[in-house]
């Protein structure tokens, strides 16, 4: 028996469906824009976990100098 692996037992017919639609609604041109601007997104994310990680870090360094 072969096991979805998406979540919610969505098929490929679905995921094909739904592609489709977002081509329809967004263009061609307009898809690579939206996908440029989520990588940035979660770019940025990363770069603020990371960030408050290190100066949590440094400010535990500057207590103990």
């Amino acid at each position: 028996m072969i096991h979805s692996l998406f979540i919610g037992g969505v098929g490929m017919q679905e995921v094909i469906l739904i592609a489709l639609v977002v081509l329809l609604l967004f263009g061609g041109k307009k898809i690579p824009e939206l996908m440029k601007g989520l990588g940035n997104g979660v770019r940025a994310f990363k770069e603020g976990i990371n960030g408050s990680v290190d100066d949590s870090e440094e400010s535990k360094n500057k207590e103990k100098d």
